[in-house]
């Protein structure tokens, strides 16, 4: 898990997507072409692809393991924190999603993936300018399913300015894929917990008043 592409442009993708950069992506990426020809104003920007989620998920750096010759996969860590886990029980929930996001947070992305989306930022900000501010925002591959709704339970993150600090928001889009909620409502809709993945938009922001 992981190949293909790690970013994709909204020019470059629309509803037939949906699988690699999820539902909100996918609509951006038809909303830039339908709309820029008529005159309106979308603004630019691009998806970190679920190939970047499981990525992280698969070759991501924890620094306390580095020095042993094999590590314990993320995804057997997971399972192994939610193992049992009784979602009724308010503390038992919250300390065991706490626990995922932490091991998440503490996970450096793949060099090949930081390079693509520095990349991408920096072309961003020859479009708009140095240190460009863009919003960050989730886009689950299972938004909105007949008999399920994931839409709103992971992060956005607004004005983010610079690589470093696009880098950090990136991470923690990752990590909303296991908020109390999230985990919660997929035990309840009966979903394993990576039947859904995780892209990522990344797109200029513009203030309402000057658009």
């Amino acid at each position: 898990m992981g190949n293909g592409p790690y970013i994709l442009w909204f020019d470059e993708v629309g509803l037939g997507d949906v699988p690699i950069v999820g539902g909100k992506n996918a609509s951006l990426g038809e909303m830039r072409k339908a709309l820029t020809k008529s005159g309106v104003n979308v603004p630019n920007g691009f998806a970190v692809t679920v190939n970047g989620y499981h990525a992280f998920l698969d070759k991501g750096i924890v620094h306390e393991w580095d020095e042993r010759k094999s590590r314990p996969s993320i995804r057997e860590n997971i399972r192994e924190i939610l193992s049992g886990l009784n979602v009724e029980d308010v503390e038992e929930l919250s300390e065991k999603g706490s626990r995922v996001r932490r091991l998440l947070y503490s996970l450096e992305f793949p060099r090949e993936v930081v390079e693509e989306i520095v990349k991408a930022y920096r072309k961003l900000c020859k479009e708009y300018g140095e240190d460009t501010d863009v919003a960050v925002r989730s886009s689950a591959t299972a938004e909105d399913l007949p008999t399920a709704s994931f839409a709103g339970q992971q992060e956005t993150f607004l004005n983010i300015r610079g690589e470093y600090a696009l880098i950090q928001a990136c991470k923690r889009c990752f990590a909303s894929l296991f908020t109390n909620r999230a985990i919660s409502y997929r035990v309840h809709k009966g979903f394993d917990h990576f039947d859904v993945a995780l892209s990522i938009g990344i797109q200029k922001m513009v203030r309402s008043d000057k658009a």
